[in-house]
């Protein structure tokens, strides 16, 4: 689809490279010698040429061309990128909303891949594989242990549907081989979404997915039935996806002829993009929280709602990601992403930030920790050259990214030593793990939040870490550090405990709200910029 916006920072050049430009040149200029031409990419296609006929050993042909386009395409902007056949495959799954594998999710706390849960009604718990599992091996290429990277794991576990593949868990002490059929297995993008009171609703959307409106529209339904006024829409580290779905989310917010976005570029002309009135939740108050993984799809929305004086952003300065791709796919797989125009809101700012050859794009982030952005709105680098004004006349800054209305710094005073070292080892992460083989049978069945937390209440949670901690890690916590550190610890604990219940990231985000500082400046501050 031409006006995608894809989620990994991709793009990239040509559609004439390797045999496809040689075949261009011969037809074209079948013997007119090279005259220096660069615009018509000749000199680039007569090296690789030469190269086949006269370099002194055999080469790898593709991987030249591959190289060069890779080389010509850095020479443009951070986002235009070539994608070999495996790359392009996976980033296109990665947003079509379903993949094909064996339907589980999982992490590894400590060299081992642990099953979080079995998606329901998928291959592997129709084929028995239990939360908790230790997986140890995929056919026969052992996984624990090994220290493989998370993401080889998952490229071993992948496979077109219908294929077969032997996974072996370790569970209690026991080896168990499992062979499962892989099929298609969906992927939902709203992580979670619950009422924090009567009529405050939260939902946490990770990427803009194809099913993104789709899942988007059944929860704030469900919302809605529970008494829904005001949205806190959590859009932190969601690093975009697809731009027709922001636009559809935004126009769910938005009156008849509000602004959305355009994009423009040189060989692209002017398209606007605008609300046709039709929005379910045009009188719903909103607040949309960002961070700097806040990015593309997810600064449109922003945008679109801030400069309308729609709603309140707040957070911290997103990631400014605002370039448009188009992809260019070819016979062999593979495939280019090509900037072609730019986002802008409908006040006029460039969403996308600098990317100066000067400076490293990729470790604008943590420029931004190493000035003081993220723990002071004063440190925040703004182009106040760039202004602009909103629907209601408030000044907005472009220079790249969204400028939160509420800036919420990053809290570094609370980490103590103690939780400093725990997190160091994973410690927590690894004792929700022993908490659930521990208390499998009860834990696992609970499926209301109200009597999760009793649960959790009545296991002593505390002392339980901190035996854990000490026996296991051998991690201690100083004459009244543990009194200092359990405010923001415990939320923690519970959450990591708590995921492995029936309920599953809904638990996680609701134990973390007391402790999270921008949804509590969110639930503080108005949804109605005019108040602010």
């Amino acid at each position: 689809m031409k006006k995608t916006d894809n989620t990994i920072l991709i793009a990239l050049l040509g559609v004439v490279l390797g045999v496809l430009l040689t075949m261009v040149v011969h037809k074209v200029l079948p013997e007119k010698k090279f005259d220096g031409d660069y615009n018509r990419w000749r000199k680039l296609n007569l090296i690789l040429q030469e190269v086949e006929k006269n370099y002194v050993d055999t080469i790898n042909m593709k991987g030249m061309t591959d190289a060069a386009v890779v080389a010509a395409l850095a020479e443009l902007d951070p986002h235009s990128v070539y994608m070999p056949p495996v790359e392009l495959t996976e980033s296109e799954t990665e947003l079509s909303g379903n993949f094909e594998g064996i339907g589980i999710t999982f992490n590894v706390p400590n060299d081992t891949a642990i099953v979080l849960s079995p998606v329901s009604g998928g291959p592997s718990e129709k084929a028995g594989l239990l939360q908790g599992d230790r997986i140890i091996r995929v056919d026969d290429v052992d996984i624990a242990g090994v220290k493989m990277p998370q993401d080889s794991m998952i490229r071993l576990m992948k496979g077109p549907s219908g294929t077969k593949v032997k996974i072996t868990v370790n569970r209690d002490g026991t080896v168990i081989p499992f062979d499962i059929t892989r099929d298609k297995i969906p992927v939902h993008c709203v992580d979670a979404s619950f009422m924090i009171d009567e009529t405050t609703g939260y939902i946490k959307l990770s990427k803009f997915t194809r099913t993104t409106y789709k899942e988007f529209k059944e929860a704030t339904s469900k919302l809605l039935e529970q008494g829904m006024k005001r949205l806190i829409f959590d859009l932190r580290d969601n690093t975009g996806g697809y731009f027709d779905q922001s636009l559809m989310l935004s126009n769910e917010f938005l009156q008849r002829g509000d602004g959305i976005v355009y994009m423009e570029g040189l060989h692209r002309p002017r398209q606007d993009y605008d609300a046709d009135g039709r929005g379910a939740l045009k009188d719903i108050q909103l607040s949309v929280l960002i961070n700097e993984g806040t990015a593309s799809s997810s600064e449109i929305f922003s945008g679109a709602i801030q400069d309308n004086d729609r709603g309140v952003i707040v957070g911290r300065r997103s990631f400014g990601k605002g370039l448009v791709q188009e992809p260019v796919n070819f016979t062999d797989g593979s495939g280019i992403r090509l900037t072609v125009a730019r986002f802008h809101t409908p006040s006029g700012r460039c969403i996308q930030k600098p990317y100066d050859k000067d400076k490293d794009y990729e470790y604008d982030i943590y420029e931004r920790y190493a000035h003081g952005e993220m723990t002071s709105a004063d440190s925040m680098k703004i182009d106040t050259t760039a202004l602009f004004y909103t629907v209601k006349g408030r000044r907005v800054y472009g220079g790249g990214g969204i400028i939160p209305d509420v800036f919420v710094p990053m809290d570094t005073t609370k980490a103590t030593t103690f939780f400093i070292n725990c997190n160091r080892k994973a410690t927590q992460v690894r004792f929700a793990q022993a908490m659930f083989d521990k208390y499998r049978g009860s834990l696992g069945s609970i499926d209301d939040f109200e009597r999760l937390e009793s649960w959790l209440d009545s296991q002593d949670l505390g002392s339980q870490f901190l035996e854990y901690a000490s026996r296991v890690d051998g991690i201690k916590p100083k004459k009244g550090e543990w009194d200092e550190t359990k405010t923001y610890m415990m939320p923690q604990l519970k959450a990591l405990v708590g995921r492995f219940s029936k309920l599953g990231d809904e638990a996680f985000y609701r134990f973390y709200l007391p402790i999270d500082d921008t949804i509590q400046t969110a639930l503080k501050n108005p949804s109605s910029v005019t108040e602010l």
